[in-house]
C-alpha cells in the first residue's frame, strides 16, 4: 500500500530524477496538490515541488506568504517554463527536504516563465525578487537539482558535516525499516514516472491550520 504524502529528505533518489511532463489534469492530481499545500504550511514552507513528495512529475506549488489564512495567494505551477533571465541576486536559501540548512545561492533576478494551471490554461508570469527565486528554485527540483548544487567550494566544506548528517539519518531509516533500500526507492519512482498520471495520493491526517510565518530572513523555499 502507498505511503501517506509527506515529504522526503535528501538523499531520497526522487530528489535527483528528472521529472516528467503532467499530461492529465485530474481529480488525483487536485488531490495531491491540496495535499502538498498542507503539507508546506505544515512545515513552514513557501514552494513544495512535486519530487519532494516523491512523484517524479512536473509541477509545484507556490504561497509566498506561508499563511493558510491566505489561500488567495496560493499558486500552482504545472509543466513550467523559464523563456527569458534577466541580471543576477544572491540571496539565502532553505529547503524543506534539507530542513534546517541555508546558503546564499546565486540566482537570475527577474524571470519570465510560461506554465498551466489546474484547469488547464496558460499562465505566462513576469516574476522578479523572492518569486523568481522562489519559482527558480521548484524548477531545479523538477530537473533533479537541488540549491546545494550551486555552493562553491568554502561553503560547500562549512556545510559538508551537515550533509553527512543527512545521510546518516537516511541510512538508519533504511536500517530500522521506516525507509526502503535506495534501489527499491528508485524502482518505485521509475514505475510511477512511467504512469500517465499523477497516481491517487493517500493523504496524511489533517494537519494545522494555522502556522506562524517564517522570517524574512530564513524561508524555506521548498
Amino acid at each position: 500500500m502507498p505511503e501517506p504524502l509527506h515529504i522526503v529528505h535528501f538523499p531520497h533518489p526522487v530528489l535527483r530524477t528528472r521529472s516528467r511532463p503532467v499530461e492529465l489534469l485530474d481529480e488525483n492530481l487536485r488531490r495531491t496538490v491540496r495535499g502538498m499545500f498542507e503539507l508546506m504550511y505544515a512545515a513552514r514552507g513557501i514552494g513544495l515541488a512535486a519530487n519532494q513528495v516523491g512523484l517524479p512529475f512536473r509541477f509545484f506549488i507556490l504561497n509566498l506568504t506561508a499563511d493558510p489564512e491566505q489561500p488567495e495567494h496560493e499558486q500552482v505551477f504545472i509543466n513550467p517554463e523559464i523563456v527569458k533571465r534577466h541580471s543576477s541576486d544572491e540571496a539565502e536559501e532553505g529547503c524543506l527536504s534539507l530542513p534546517g540548512l541555508y546558503a546564499p545561492v546565486q540566482r537570475a533576478k527577474r524571470i519570465r516563465t510560461k506554465s498551466y494551471d489546474l484547469e488547464g490554461n496558460l499562465v505566462e508570469t513576469e516574476a522578479d525578487g523572492l518569486l523568481a527565486r522562489a519559482i527558480q528554485h521548484e524548477i531545479d527540483h523538477l530537473d533533479g537539482k537541488l540549491f546545494i548544487d550551486y555552493l562553491g567550494l568554502l561553503t560547500r566544506a562549512k556545510i559538508a558535516g551537515r550533509l553527512r548528517q543527512f545521510e546518516k539519518d537516511y541510512a538508519a531509516a533504511q536500517s530500522s525499516g521506516l525507509l526502503a533500500a535506495t534501489e527499491s526507492l528508485q524502482a518505485y519512482v521509475d514505475e510511477i514516472r512511467k504512469g500517465q498520471g499523477v497516481p491517487e495520493p493517500v493523504l496524511p491526517p489533517r494537519l494545522p491550520a494555522t502556522v506562524e510565518r517564517p522570517s524574512e530572513s530564513r524561508q524555506e523555499l521548498s
